[in-house]
Parts: structure tokens; C-alpha cells; sequence
């Protein structure tokens, strides 16, 4: 079984405003309410792919029902955590030429509620696939993805890590099945600027070398590169689309990798099945759906093997 962890999700309220005015009532033209979040995005994409995940993680308030009924009306499993105080952040998307963002800070977690996640995770089996995604409530500390791990340590399940900066490093000495950063975020981690795939490859070594056993970069247009831990380097374009929205297109890749990997337990697949599921959310109002993977797999994409 595949497990996403969100610990922090949300209720994203995505409203378009023609000419939006500061200091006057605007009025919106469109809008509407997603149930949103890293893991949440996963195991999503998971589902439209054929893959079922169950998402676990913190939930709280009036919000926090809604985002589980969300789940439960797709067919998404889930065994959420519920705070006994707060309330599930609100995210607000404002869109009037531009975008505009208001995140929500999430509830408090209390120390007894993050003991009840960490024996759910205890629970997990041999063959079981982990993934933790996304940032973390504040007072959990950055090392609270290596802490899950270590619960995981000796089970051969296999943990998929997409996050930022210490989060990311933290996890990286308990040696991840997979984590993907896009180029962005790798450069951060080094302090360096990375453009292209030909860029990314000395720096993902680096994570190889500290520990991650196969490292993703996507490179949004771009495609991505991936770095596998037989030493092998592919590198994939994307397909050819028109950029509708790039919001949840990592998280798609992400999905679509695990998807391929289990399905035939093959690299190369996991790769083109990652970078056709990114794709797919990113010229797509929704998130990416298997008639839309399928229709950029059809592209047969070709990787380079360097």
C-alpha cells in the first residue's frame, strides 16, 4: 500500500477577480475549492492513475472534515490524525492578471497527537511505500521527516521524500528510496543557480552521496533528470503542451513515477510516466488524469542514458 503523509493540508479557496481593486469590494468572476496539500496531490494523481494510497497526516476543525470528505467522495483512503483544537488552514488563490497567495498557518499540534501519528506509521508493512511531501507545522521541528523514518528504517518500505532545504537534508542520512527536488529548490540546498539538466547533474550526485538512493530534478519545460542508484543518469523532455497551471505538476510527477515504478518496476518507465503525469497536470485545469498521460505517452518520449 502506498501512505501520504500532509501534514499541514488545506482547504484552497481559488477565486478570479476581474480588475481587482485594493481598499473597495470586488467581486468575483469564478471560483471554486480544492482539498490541497503535497500528499494530498499524490495520492490524488495516484488514484486517477489506478494506484490506491491512504493519506495520512494532521487534520482539525470544520475545515478538516471537508478535506476528508473530499478524499472519501473521490475513493481516496485516509486515517488522519484529528487535533483537538484549530481548525485546518485556509489557502486563498487570488487571480486578476496575476496570482496572489495568502496561506493559512495551520493549527497547533500537540505532543500526544504527533505520538498518534508516528504509530500509524510504526504500522507499516514490508513492501509498503511512504511519502512525505511537502512543508511541516511549526514546532514539529525540521527533522520530523527523519523521525518517521527511522520508524520505517528496517521494514524495506520504500520512502519517497519532496521537500525543501533541512527538511530534505535531514532525511537524506536515512537513505530515501527517492527525493525530488525541482532545480530551483537543489540550487538553494547548495547555494548555487541551475538551469539545465546538464546543471542539475553534478548537484543530485551530491545528494546520492549523502544519502538518497535515487534522485529526481524536475526541470518544469524542461522535463527532468533523473540520477538512479546504479549510476545510471536519464534525462527526459517533457511533452508538448500549453502551460495551463503548474500548481500540483510536482506532486504529479511524483505520483507518476511511483505509479510507473510499481507498475513495472522499471526506471526508465517510472521516469517517462513521471514527467508525462507533471506535464499532464500542467496544461490542465485539474489534476492529471490516465486518458491525459496516456495522450503524451503516445509522444514517446525519448530519454538520454548518459
Amino acid at each position: 500500500m502506498v501512505y501520504t503523509v500532509t501534514l499541514n493540508p488545506s482547504l484552497d479557496y481559488i477565486v478570479d477577480v476581474k480588475d481587482f481593486k485594493n481598499g473597495v469590494v470586488n467581486r468575483s468572476c469564478n471560483e471554486k475549492i480544492n482539498a490541497g496539500g503535497k500528499g494530498l496531490n499524490v495520492s490524488f494523481v495516484l488514484k486517477n492513475l489506478g494506484i490506491e494510497s491512504v493519506a495520512l497526516g494532521f487534520l482539525a476543525g470544520f475545515t478538516g472534515k471537508e478535506i476528508e470528505r473530499r478524499l472519501f467522495e473521490k475513493g481516496i483512503g485516509s486515517d488522519f490524525v484529528f487535533l483537538k483544537e484549530g481548525f485546518s488552514r485556509i489557502n486563498v488563490k487570488l487571480r486578476s492578471g496575476e496570482e496572489t497567495e495568502i496561506n493559512g498557518q495551520g493549527p497547533l499540534v500537540q505532543q500526544e497527537e504527533v505520538l498518534s501519528l508516528e504509530k500509524k506509521i510504526d504500522a507499516l508493512r514490508e513492501k509498503d511505500v511512504l511519502v512525505l511531501a511537502g512543508s511541516i507545522p511549526s514546532g514539529l521541528g525540521q527533522d520530523f521527516y527523519g523521525r518517521l523514518m527511522k520508524k520505517v528504517l528496517d521494514k524495506d518500505v520504500m520512502v519517497v521524500v519532496d521537500a525543501t532545504k533541512e527538511l530534505l537534508l535531514e532525511s537524506l542520512e536515512h537513505r530515501p528510496f527517492l527525493v525530488k527536488p525541482n532545480n530551483f529548490e537543489l540550487g538553494e540546498v547548495f547555494g548555487v543557480d541551475l538551469k539545465t539538466g546538464d546543471d542539475v547533474v553534478p548537484y543530485a550526485k551530491k545528494l546520492l552521496e549523502m544519502g538518497a538512493k535515487n534522485v529526481l530534478v524536475s526541470l518544469a519545460a524542461q522535463g527532468a533528470v533523473l540520477l538512479c542508484e546504479d549510476g545510471k543518469v536519464y534525462k527526459s523532455k517533457a511533452p508538448e503542451g500549453k502551460l495551463v497551471n503548474s500548481v500540483g505538476a510536482g506532486d504529479s510527477m511524483v505520483a507518476g513515477f511511483i505509479a510507473g515504478y510499481l507498475l513495472n518496476n522499471d526506471y526508465e518507465m517510472a521516469l517517462k510516466m513521471g514527467v508525462c503525469a507533471g506535464s499532464a497536470s500542467a496544461c490542465s485545469s485539474e489534476l492529471a488524469t490516465m486518458e491525459k498521460v496516456n495522450e503524451f505517452l503516445k509522444q514517446n518520449l525519448s530519454l538520454k542514458n548518459t
